[in-house]
């Protein structure tokens, strides 16, 4: 009876199709049932094959490129050989023998030989100024001029009591003389003898004293004129005519530089010390200074002065040379490379640093033989010294090593030489 009731009320399946609002409405429950079956296996097909598509378009084209990139190659296989035996241009240098010189690079500063302050030693007003800033004097030119009106009356009266005092000392001579006669005589006691005597003495004191101070009141009215002590290049001046000034003041008129000769001090590494005092216990050190991008040739000086402790903040010693400067290249201040030069290396190899490559297995040159072919020749580099490198082992001297063009060769490559 159930069973029957259970049948009559199902409904004959009918299909219908899936229309477009029923896949965006979330409560539709006609699409859920028609995904079953071969609906779905339709579905998970199309998918397949829209994937399979997009990967043949996406690999297609670098598949073609290759195949037509192999097929250029095939047909251009003869061409590849020719290329390879056309000569690539180079630049060559050829390995040399000769004396190197051994030589310490740093960088020093210039120092001036000798530098004066300049001080007024008395007080007064500035009347001349006798020199251009930047004007190179010698000593004993007149730089200042302070006002000596007060000085040279200052001296007139100071002369005026030396010729007092040296008059009442010379009366107080002349009285002891007659005293001492007659003490002589006993005509005068011993007492009032000392007494003239002291006169007499302290006469003489007062006279020596007002000489003192005339001489004094002349050193101050020399002291108006300000004369250069050294021979060099003056500086800025700082206090110009017409200002009031004070002896030993803490600001100086103008500053002097010293520059014939001049010093260069720097420093170098400690470890080079040993060498250095043993070198210059044998002869002088020379040294040369160069300013950067100096027009000029290197000036040429001799190590003078090694300090008498090593840095410890930086590990280095510091040294001092002197130079000549006749042509005023050096100038107080001045940062410059300096080259010490310790001894010469005899008879060593000596090829441009720009031939010398750096490999997987170390340092090495293009060496070009006379079949105009290249080799590679392993080579240990000793030290540079400027831009030449002085080889240790490797070459042997007279060979034909690549300066220029490195990149664009091989082993066993032809080349032709374009220097």
């Amino acid at each position: 009876m159930s069973n029957c009731g259970i049948a009559g009320r199902v409904r004959p399946w009918a299909p219908r199709l899936l229309r477009p609002r029923d896949l965006l409405n979330p409560r539709a429950r006609a699409p859920v049932s028609l995904l079953a079956g071969k609906h779905r296996v339709l579905l998970r097909v199309a998918c397949i094959t829209l994937i399979g598509c997009v990967l043949l378009f996406s690999i297609a084209p670098d598949g073609f490129a290759q195949g037509s990139r192999g097929g250029k190659g095939g047909q251009g296989g003869k061409g590849g050989r020719g290329a390879a035996n056309v000569a690539v241009p180079v630049a060559v240098a050829t390995a040399t023998r000769r004396d190197v010189p051994f030589r310490l690079q740093g960088i020093g500063n210039v120092e001036p030989f000798s530098s004066v302050a300049v001080k007024a030693r008395v007080d007064g007003q500035i009347v001349e100024v006798n020199f251009r800033e930047g004007q190179e004097v010698r000593a004993g030119s007149v730089l200042f001029k302070i006002d000596p009106r007060p000085f040279e009356a200052a001296v007139r009266q100071s002369e005026a009591n030396a010729l007092r005092d040296a008059a009442e000392r010379d009366q107080a001579r002349s009285q002891e003389r007659r005293y001492f006669e007659l003490l002589q005589k006993n005509f005068i006691s011993k007492e009032a003898y000392a007494q003239i005597k002291t006169k007499a003495q302290t006469a003489e004191a007062v006279a020596q004293a007002s000489r003192a101070a005339l001489d004094n009141a002349k050193l101050n009215l020399e002291y108006c004129t300000i004369r250069s002590p050294i021979d060099g290049f003056t500086g800025k001046i700082q206090i110009s005519r017409g200002n009031l000034i004070k002896a030993n003041d803490s600001n100086a008129l103008v500053v002097l530089n010293q520059v014939h000769p001049i010093y260069v001090s720097f420093a170098l590494p400690e470890q080079r010390l040993g060498t250095i005092r043993r070198y210059m216990a044998r002869a002088p050190i020379a040294v040369e200074a160069t300013a950067p991008e100096a027009e000029k040739l290197a000036a040429s000086g001799k190590l003078i002065f090694i300090d008498n402790a090593v840095d410890q903040t930086t590990g280095t010693i510091k040294l001092r040379a002197i130079f000549p400067n006749a042509d005023n290249a050096l100038w107080p201040g001045q940062f410059v490379n300096v080259t010490v030069r310790l001894y010469d290396q005899k008879d060593v190899v000596v090829i441009p640093g720009q031939a010398v490559q750096t490999g997987p297995e170390g340092q090495f040159v293009f060496v070009v033989k006379r079949d105009m072919t290249t080799e590679v020749r392993k080579v240990v580099v000793d030290r540079t010294d400027g831009e030449d490198a002085v080889i240790g082992k490797g070459l042997e001297g007279r060979e034909r090593v690549v300066v220029r063009g490195q990149l664009r060769i091989a082993p066993g490559a032809k080349v032709t030489i374009r220097n």
